[in-house]
């Protein structure tokens, strides 16, 4: 398959996204802009597809589309010797987003929870009520010494 090209629409069938999303991509520099063909089709080659798949993986795994081109860039440059830049020291740093984002959405789960539990029905009464689970009055603590 190495050398054959790809229309944009069989690109993006074989890849799983839309058209748009590949002039997205190219915009944004994460796909080189493709030749076009004599009748003005873009012709891109067939290893875009991988590309593509690793596009949407990394986004799966929580990287956003400016990260992904950070990653994708300090692939091209390894050899540079740059430990500080590549996937490893990309994907501990995402790691520990995640795991701030995995506690906190744990303490939110947990304060709905405490709130069902209590009977909350009312968000200004619960607010009034001395034995009311949500954390109206953390929150506010929380803002006035940010």
């Amino acid at each position: 398959m190495t050398g054959s090209r790809l229309r944009s629409g069989q690109l993006a069938d074989a890849a799983g996204v839309n058209q748009q999303t590949l002039r997205y991509y190219e915009r944004r520099g994460l796909l080189d802009s493709p030749p076009r063909s004599p009748g003005g089709h873009r012709l891109y080659p067939a290893e875009t597809v991988a590309l593509l798949r690793v596009i949407k993986t990394a986004q799966r795994l929580g990287f956003t589309l400016d990260e992904v081109a950070d990653l994708l860039d300090a692939g091209k440059h390894q050899h540079r010797g740059r430990s500080d830049t590549g996937l490893q020291a990309r994907a501990r740093e995402k790691l520990v987003e995640i795991e701030q984002r995995l506690a906190d959405l744990m303490v939110i789960r947990d304060t709905l929870r405490d709130a069902i539990s209590a009977g909350c029905d009312d968000l200004v009464t619960c607010a009034g009520s001395p034995c009311c689970p949500l954390p109206f009055a953390e929150l506010a603590e929380q803002r006035h010494t940010n």
